[in-house]
């Protein structure tokens, strides 16, 4: 049984590969069924457009699809090949620069400004020519009265014969290098070291090899046929497929990656965080880059001597150095700072310095744009605001941090709005943003909230990551500016956000250049 076994196993074998071969003529290409009765021929892609008359565009397509059918295998060969330069073209027609000098100074010595004047030869050249005639022993240069040049006995010699040098420019060109005789490869080592003489161009040949498969397409004797390629109106209309068969399509071919424009990775994922927080209902915000202390710390109730003002943290601006502010509401947050401005706070108790308050910096956190709305006549109660803004503070570059950084956040104002509120909207963000559900909000301290939290998210290779700071904001920071309603708040590293999201490890990754990179990462 064992004989009819493989027998059988021999023969299924058989059917099954004569019937793959079957579909792949099928599947053949114009332009392949009339390449494939040369590829015996020849090896030479050159070759493969004479004999074929088709043109090159056309036989490289046939021959890369070919490729990708395995029935062929494009080779490719680099050689490198000399060419005269503009001075190695002047030079094969009038002579090289040392044989025009040796031809001087067969009737005596000369000065070098006389060999200058004569030759007609720039500086670099001259060193040049001199250069190689005293290597060669053929020339004395001595200094007299003037720089002096006389020839010797061995350049006497050369005058009678011919050097490599020039016997090699008056060859064939453009040549391969590797053709070159061993006299000829000492001439172009000479030669090539020296300007504009000759060139060095890589030639690259394109060939190809057949296959076990690609000979077996040859055996075939495949021909164009009368096949249908493409089904168009006329076709169906005519019933032109009558009789016919339609070239079959091979959907497992490799084909080029098509990159279609696309945003940013970055840039999308910010505009992905807008969307979401206006569909939430949210209103947005918008402040300037340069601000003053007043409105980044102050009216924030953050107190002066705070080490988050030091020069280590927060960019000053050398020119305008002070802002403008309104003198009433600077008095009230002063107030505030000094004594707690009626609110049962005793405030920070010192001396509040208004000349600092309008001094200018660059913005260091994007909740200094909430103090602005709160104390606008634009302020709606009821209400929910966000941002989206780009924040300075100095910091050294690592994984996780930059100097230039964006951050999102904002408030909601209602009255009896609480803790529990907060809670549930930094969930819902973190399911949002992040489509976790593996969050922890745990306490913290920010000068203008209390209570203040902390919202951590688990990434699944950083593990748990500080996402967003909230709290509530307290009524030293909120009267001043003339709100007497409860004030939720939270500020969003949106970068961390979108290194969470995106699946990234490096924050530098969000502003890469590399246009491979952001070929392939995936966009929200």
């Amino acid at each position: 049984m064992l004989p009819d076994f493989s027998l059988f196993t021999i023969v299924w074998g058989f059917k099954v590969a004569e019937k793959a071969l079957k579909q792949l003529i099928n599947s053949l290409h114009p332009l392949e069924r009339k390449l494939i009765p040369y590829l015996e021929q020849t090896s030479s892609v050159e070759s493969l457009i004479q004999l074929s008359q088709m043109k090159d565009v056309e036989v490289m397509r046939a021959l890369q699809w070919l490729q990708n059918k395995k029935a062929v295998k494009i080779t490719e060969t680099v050689k490198e090949i000399i060419a005269l330069g503009s001075n190695g073209k002047l030079y094969a027609e009038k002579g090289l620069p040392e044989r025009r000098l040796l031809d001087l100074l067969k009737s005596g010595p000369l000065t070098l400004t006389q060999v200058t004047k004569s030759l007609n030869l720039s500086k670099d050249e001259l060193n040049i020519c001199l250069g190689v005639l005293r290597k060669k022993a053929a020339i004395l240069i001595t200094k007299e009265k003037e720089i002096t040049v006389r020839i010797l006995d061995q350049g006497k010699q050369l005058l009678g014969k011919e050097m490599l040098e020039e016997r090699f420019l008056k060859r064939e060109f453009p040549a391969p290098v590797e053709d070159l005789e061993p006299e000829e490869k000492f001439a172009f080592q000479s030669l090539v070291k020296r300007k504009n003489i000759l060139r060095s161009i890589e030639q690259k040949k394109k060939g190809f090899e057949l296959t076990e498969l690609g000979k077996l397409l040859v055996k075939e004797k495949v021909v164009s046929g009368d096949f249908i390629d493409m089904i168009t109106p006329k076709v169906i209309r005519e019933r032109l497929w009558k009789g016919k068969e339609f070239r079959r399509y091979d959907i497992k071919i490799n084909v080029p990656k098509a990159y279609p424009v696309r945003k940013q990775h970055y840039r999308k994922f910010l505009e992905h965080v807008r969307t979401k927080f206006i569909a939430l209902g949210f209103k947005e915000m918008s402040g300037p880059i340069v601000e003053t202390e007043f409105w980044n710390m102050d009216a924030l109730f953050m107190p002066q001597f705070h080490s988050a003002r030091s020069i280590h943290d927060v960019y000053y601006i050398k020119e305008p150095e002070y802002g403008k502010l309104d003198r009433a509401l600077v008095d009230r947050v002063k107030k505030a700072h000094e004594n707690g401005f009626g609110t049962g706070s005793k405030g920070w108790q010192y001396v509040f310095d208004v000349k600092r308050t309008h001094r200018n910096i660059l913005r260091s956190h994007d909740t200094s744009i909430s103090p602005r709305v709160l104390s606008s006549k634009d302020l709606q109660i009821p209400g929910k605001y966000f941002q989206t803004v780009r924040c300075f503070r100095y910091d050294v570059i690592d994984a996780t941090h930059l100097p230039d950084f964006n951050q999102t956040g904002g408030f909601v104002i209602e009255p009896g709005i609480n803790f529990g509120h907060l809670k549930g909207l930094l969930k819902l963000f973190a399911e949002e943003f992040c489509q976790t559900d593996q969050v922890r909000v745990k306490p913290a301290y920010f000068p203008f909230t209390e209570p203040s939290a902390q919202l951590m998210a688990k990434h699944p290779d950083l593990g748990w990551i500080e996402l967003a700071g909230s709290g509530i904001f307290r009524p030293e920071m909120c009267k001043p500016l003339g709100v007497d309603v409860p004030v939720i708040a939270w500020g969003v590293g949106v970068e961390r956000l979108a290194m969470f999201t995106l699946g990234l490890k490096d924050i530098r990754d969000l502003f890469t250049h590399d246009l491979e990179y952001m070929r392939k990462i995936r966009v929200i």
